[in-house]
């Protein structure tokens, strides 16, 4: 059953589907209205920095086919094939737009959507309509994205310049139109010039004039080449002393303390019984390598050796110790005595024998276990995967019990227990790895009036027991004050009693102008003195 996204909702394509060939549809539709629909693939800075990656009408494919333009089918405007796996390391990101061609406003589309289809089966869809946006000419509707894995974000945010405004703020540049004379009245299309030859293809770069190449599509021009040796000048002495030279093999040697440069200094003969030093970075003739010990003089035992005693046997660990066992001390289990104990900061250990109650954990998250432990599918019902489905907030749990002890991790997360004593507390569930079955929990819904038709959602934990939450590095927990906000990408856990509401400095369609900031969206937070929002160092 397919996923239904809402506008910011996003997921691991690992999550959705374990395929890499998957379909992309787009369905959009306005009465008098005619759209592109391209694809834009990006580098790590969000950048066209190779144009063969803009695939549109007038180049329909990458150049080893790993996106590839289908035309209209299956009740779709426009379609993709999208193979992950041969998405070259360059490219981060696949976003996937639609654009008026002539006149109207995005206001006056209908109903559509963009959808994943892997296998023959729909996975995720995300719909929109025309009453979410008001004169913008251009909306990028999904992204496929590479933050440690491919992941999908339903993204609906509107440009009020068209295709040329997308292209600019991805960096790139509209091809420049040969000069011709327009009928009076008419606005020009966005479209190649009629020419008596075929012009290149859309954002081709030009053929070279000099031998050098021409720049890539959307690329910066290349900076002026510096000279080889542009490094300034250091001034040498006005009249240098003559120095003799060094024997074969060794470097100059540095003048001592108070010795002019230049002026040769009488040879100092080492101490009566030690040889003089060797070349630099070699040993003296004689030495012990690094880490050696010297052997002892003739006729004499090693230091801590009694007289008679055979050479090459242990004599015992040392004060200090050493060996094997001293070597895995640090690591070992922590001491037991609670249900909840933190191996380290990535591993947690649960013991089910105390308080004879199941866990939910995270399916796939235990690495070790001890005892007779069973492990069983947690199903949410229909009713459940129903809610899972329509707000992101689906976890794919199994339960723990028996008598024993087990030991959970995933993907290197830091993980944080929290007891709770009959409060709540509001985690995402991405941010969940296990928590005691007694807790009760449920879908929230955050209201917000700062996006047309938006809201997010997040799972409330309540109850007695412990919840188990996983963070990208060391989280902060600030407390609630009348002016706190937070990136919902970032925040990971607040309390339960805190109000919530979704704030919007500017209009999204406001993005389209270069200079902003990028943080145009993000949860504002109020409460009573006591409540508290937990953020990472990392975005989702």
């Amino acid at each position: 059953m397919a996923r239904e996204f809402q506008r910011g909702h996003k997921a691991k394509i690992s999550d959705l589907t374990s395929g890499t060939d998957l379909y992309v549809g787009v369905q959009i539709a306005g009465p008098g209205l005619t759209f592109d629909i391209s694809c834009f693939g990006l580098d790590a800075n969000e950048q066209l920095s190779d144009d063969r990656y803009f695939i549109f009408f007038n180049q329909p494919k990458s150049p080893e086919e790993s996106i590839q333009l289908l035309g209209a089918q299956a009740g779709d405007t426009e379609s993709f094939r999208v193979t992950l796996d041969r998405i070259p390391a360059n490219i981060h990101k696949l976003s996937f737009t639609a654009t008026l061609d002539g006149a109207g406003q995005m206001s006056q589309a209908g109903p559509g959507y963009i959808r994943i289809v892997a296998g023959g089966e729909e996975v995720v869809k995300y719909a929109f309509t025309g009453s979410e946006f008001t004169t913008e000419r251009a909306v990028m509707l999904g992204d496929f994205y590479l933050k440690d894995v491919w992941r999908f974000a339903a993204v609906g945010q509107g440009f009020d310049g068209g295709l040329d405004a997308l292209l600019k703020n991805f960096g790139g540049e509209v091809a420049e139109e040969a000069p011709a004379e327009p009928p009076q009245g008419a606005v020009p299309s966005f479209a190649p010039p009629a020419q008596a030859s075929a012009p290149p293809a859309f954002g081709a770069p030009a053929a070279p004039q000099a031998p050098q190449p021409a720049p890539a599509f959307g690329a910066p021009a290349p900076a002026p080449q510096q000279p080889m040796h542009a490094a300034p000048t250091i001034a040498a002495p006005v009249a240098p002393a003559p120095q003799a030279s060094p024997p074969y093999g060794q470097p100059p040697q540095q003048p001592q303390f108070g010795q002019v440069p230049g002026q040769s200094a009488p040879p100092t003969a080492p101490p009566f019984g030690q040889q003089p030093p060797g070349p630099y970075g070699q040993q003296p003739p004689g030495a012990t390598p690094f880490g050696q010990q010297a052997p002892p003089p003739f006729g004499q035992q090693p230091p801590g050796m009694h007289p008679g005693m055979p050479q090459g046997v242990p004599q015992g660990v040392p004060p200090g110790g050493a060996g094997l066992t001293a070597a895995l001390q640090p690591y070992k289990e922590a001491p037991t005595g609670q249900r909840w104990t933190s191996q380290n900061q990535q591993l947690m250990r649960v013991d089910l024998t105390m308080g004879g109650m199941p866990v939910l954990a995270r399916q796939g998250s235990m690495v070790m276990y001890q005892g007779k432990v069973d492990f069983g599918y947690k199903g949410a019902g229909f009713a459940g995967r129903m809610v899972g489905n329509a707000t992101g907030q689906e976890m794919q749990l199994m339960r723990c019990t028996g008598r024993g002890q087990v030991f959970l991790a995933e993907e290197g997360a830091h993980l944080h227990p929290i007891e709770l004593q009959g409060d709540g507390i509001c985690v995402s569930a991405e941010n969940v790895l296990a928590f005691d079955e007694s807790l009760q929990y449920e879908v929230r819904r955050i209201e917000g009036h700062g996006i047309p038709g938006g809201a997010l959602f997040t799972m409330q934990f309540q109850g007695t027991g412990t919840v188990v939450v996983k963070t990208h590095g060391v989280p902060v927990v600030l407390p609630v004050t009348p002016t706190t906000f937070a990136d919902c990408n970032a925040v990971v856990a607040w309390s339960s009693a805190s109000q919530v509401i979704i704030s919007s400095q500017v209009r999204l369609r406001r993005n389209a102008y270069p200079g902003h900031s990028g943080e145009t969206v993000n949860l504002q937070f109020r409460g009573a003195p006591g409540n508290f929002i937990v953020v990472q160092p990392y975005e989702v």
